[in-house]
């Protein structure tokens, strides 16, 4: 069989993509966010290792809607960063997965290309598992995950003067925490009040919010003592996200200037993780978050100022 005429033992789906080339890659490669939306629907993951460098290996457990677990094996044959991912799934069936990213402004191309070793071990694995639907799915999960990230990133940001606050993520029980805390503090809600998921317009191609997801809150601020700001989420597992200690705050620095913010960016993550690269957003902040060498977690947003 000619190793040119692939076309009978491979699957490729093309979608564009309405995030940021920095977000989507950043999905991609941190476990903490693939975790949340990789494979077809009803499946959950467990990561024990995502080592997203050339040779490096991708080690997790699918499990399926009926507890069926699944382990799958990859390694990384090809990683360009903001480009490119190559993958070799180890485990079977085996096949070659290739990802591809192209900037376009606020959005990206993505086109990704699994090829198997023969006609019949492709006509299997989609007859079988349904591989090309599972595809289709999972790119669908994906761009739910983005939509669900860029509407809480979007709603951070809420005034342009320097400010450091705490934000908090709660798995679905925002509006209980937060009508507690301004009872204790005896302060009101600032900024837009609260806003629900409910009261952003619906984003194109997506299926609609269930009416439970709907009423949930998307971004509230509430200042307590001495001038300090406790802004919240909710973050539920229905839109992609688990929230667990480790990730249910975040310390958020919204500097007065692009440099100061690189500056701190910068300082704050040596020796620690960067969780999302800082870089320009779509609704105009300068948008980053790190887990600093003491394991706490950083927010950055600067928004330019209008004169």
């Amino acid at each position: 069989m000619s190793q040119n005429n692939t076309a009978n033992r491979e699957i490729r789906m093309s979608r564009t993509l309405n995030a940021p080339v920095e977000l989507v890659w950043e999905v991609w490669t941190n476990p903490e966010h693939i975790a949340q939306w990789w494979g077809p629907n009803g499946f959950t993951n467990t990561i024990s290792k995502m080592d997203v460098k050339a040779g490096g290996e991708w080690n997790l457990v699918m499990h399926g809607p009926d507890s069926t677990d699944y382990n799958n094996r990859s390694i990384y044959r090809e990683v360009v960063k903001h480009e490119k991912i190559v993958m070799e799934h180890m485990s079977a069936p085996h096949f070659i997965a290739t990802i591809t990213f192209k900037a376009d402004g606020n959005k990206t191309h993505l086109d990704w290309h699994m090829l198997f070793d023969s006609s019949e071990q492709f006509i299997h694995v989609v007859k079988t598992f349904k591989a090309d639907e599972g595809l289709k799915q999972n790119i669908d999960k994906l761009n739910k995950y983005l939509e669900t990230q860029l509407s809480l990133r979007k709603q951070y940001k809420t005034t342009s003067m320097a400010r450091t606050s705490t934000y908090l993520n709660f798995p679905g029980n925002t509006e209980e925490a937060f009508l507690f805390y301004k009872s204790v503090f005896g302060t009101e809600f600032s900024g837009n009040g609260i806003r629900r998921f409910g009261d952003l317009p619906a984003a194109e191609g997506q299926p609609p919010l269930s009416d439970a997801d709907k009423k949930l809150i998307i971004h509230v601020e509430l200042p307590i003592l001495g001038g300090h700001m406790l802004m919240a989420t909710d973050a539920p597992e229905s839109m992609g996200f688990k929230v667990n200690f480790g990730n249910n705050y975040y310390i958020n620095l919204e500097p007065d200037s692009r440099e100061e913010t690189k500056k701190l960016f910068e300082a704050l993550s040596a020796g620690g993780q960067i969780t999302m690269e800082l870089g320009d957003m779509f609704w105009g902040g300068y948008f980053g978050t790190c887990i600093d060498k003491f394991g706490v977690n950083w927010m950055f947003n600067y928004t330019q100022r209008e004169n």
